[in-house]
């Protein structure tokens, strides 16, 4: 039975922070808020951004896997320079050369951007 994927949920600490920050580096509008909840509509999934208390950000490196997302944009090295004004910040730890880079949102998720 093939199901459709809607939404990919990210717990956090301040949805309606961690909202904006995607919102502004996508592009995309908020679908709906309240207190412990916001979701972006606007991609081929939406995006979702949930309140869990004590919330703390993943590890990096760590050797335990965590999801991550990949996003595609034209000019990498510009859109790097974007995403940290932003508010994203770049680990030192790179694993993929000059093929793509990895960030992390203002609450330690991680995402990869790569030229495409």
């Amino acid at each position: 039975m093939p199901a459709e994927l809607t939404t990919v949920v990210l717990d956090c600490a301040d949805p309606a922070a961690l909202a904006a920050f995607y919102a502004k580096a996508l592009g995309w509008e908020v679908s709906y808020a309240d207190d412990d909840t916001v979701q972006l509509g606007g991609g081929p999934v939406g995006l979702g951004f949930q309140r869990v208390a004590g919330y703390r950000g993943p590890a990096w490196p760590d050797a335990a896997k965590h999801v991550h997302l990949d996003l595609r944009v034209g000019d990498l090295a510009g859109a790097v320079e974007e995403f940290l004004a932003l508010g994203a910040t770049k680990p030192d730890f790179q694993p993929g050369g000059s093929d793509w880079t990895v960030l992390q949102d203002p609450e330690g998720h991680l995402f990869c951007l790569a030229e495409g």
